[in-house]
């Protein structure tokens, strides 16, 4: 009998534990170079999980602060945010229930940061390794984001320096109790190496930008569902586990023939209005035609079901760009929680 109460009371004790973990995530990315705190004041913050700040780089030293003030980590008005504000930012993030990282590198990397394949060399690896858990610790953070991409990436992994960065992160990172998560793309180029999945703890896909300004065959969508199921399939065959997996959505668009080239979803709704952003598409998709492709809130929360189904939850590029009334984050509370 004693026996018997004590395996019912582990197995109680277990439920809410087991419950939490299948729990999915939904990562916002917070852009500092629109603001860190605008993008703050316009999220909905009980609707996630995790939030990456971005981007920070390191100076041609391989520093991330001197003197109070971030080296490389420009806000809205160009100059690098100090370190107060961004424990500030940090601080508000925190008491609202999220985990907090910090995201490096970047899509674009600004004139201002060091060259990272030179900083993650053999001979500058540890010292890069410490300066970014050094950094965590700084601002009191939750963990770090890893977002080198394309071009960046391929050279890095091609001089075989890519994986071993990462291992040694992470177990720098893990040892603190932190975290270690990515972005990554799905062509061919332009995603993290096999190696280097296991030691991530969110594998953040970036399923847009398809097409774009300057990029892809005119006529197309930048993200669509089918792209989604696509690249989710992909990381899954490629060994990430469900449960690490994380879809990326947009909260913005693109547009051809004449439309102004970019769109944020709550620019995109202050000038067609709502009922015209209810389709991905508006004006006349085609090669040469005049159009915006990008997602609206039926999408969104066909996209966020999805990645319940299949993944551990959603990610956001990026946070200010929602509307005022939240649409594209109430999109996803209902996908995630197949209402």
């Amino acid at each position: 009998m004693a026996a018997a109460i004590i395996g019912f009371i582990l197995v109680l004790s277990a439920t809410p534990a087991a419950a939490r973990a299948d729990k999915p995530v939904v990562v916002g990315y917070l852009a500092a170079f629109k603001g860190l705190e605008l993008s703050i004041d316009r999220t909905d913050l009980s609707a996630y999980t995790h939030y990456n700040l971005s981007f920070a780089n390191p100076d041609a030293e391989g520093v991330f602060v001197r003197g109070g003030v971030m080296t490389c980590m420009g806000g809205a008005d160009g100059a690098n945010m100090t370190v107060e504000a961004v424990r500030a930012s940090v601080a508000r993030l925190k008491a609202a229930g999220g985990k907090v990282l910090l995201s490096t590198a970047g899509g674009v990397i600004p004139g201002c940061s060091g060259d990272w394949a030179e900083l993650l060399t053999p001979a500058r690896r540890e010292t890069t390794v410490a300066a970014l858990v050094g950094l965590a610790e700084t601002l009191g953070l939750d963990g770090i984001d890893i977002d080198i991409e394309g071009g960046l990436l391929t050279q890095i992994d091609k001089a075989g320096d890519y994986v071993p960065f990462i291992a040694a992160l992470s177990k720098e990172l893990k040892a603190r109790g932190k975290l270690l998560t990515c972005a990554t793309a799905s062509y061919e180029g332009g995603m993290i190496p096999v190696g280097s999945i296991a030691y991530f703890d969110l594998v953040n896909v970036m399923s847009y930008d398809a097409i774009g300004p300057s990029w892809g065959q005119s006529g197309d969508e930048h993200s669509t569902l089918a792209m989604a199921k696509r690249d989710l399939d992909l990381w899954l065959a490629r060994g990430v586990k469900r449960e690490r997996l994380v879809l990326g959505v947009p909260f913005y668009g693109y547009g051809f023939g004449g439309e102004a080239a970019n769109w944020s979803y709550r620019d995109l709704v202050a000038a067609r209005g709502v009922d015209a952003t209810k389709a991905d598409v508006i004006g006349d998709r085609r090669a040469g035609g005049r159009y915006i492709t990008h997602n609206g809130p039926a999408t969104i929360e066909a996209k966020a079901r999805l990645a319940a189904e299949k993944a551990g939850g959603v990610m956001v590029w990026e946070l200010s760009q929602d509307s005022p009334d939240h649409a594209l984050t109430r999109a996803i509370r209902r996908g995630i929680s197949r209402e």
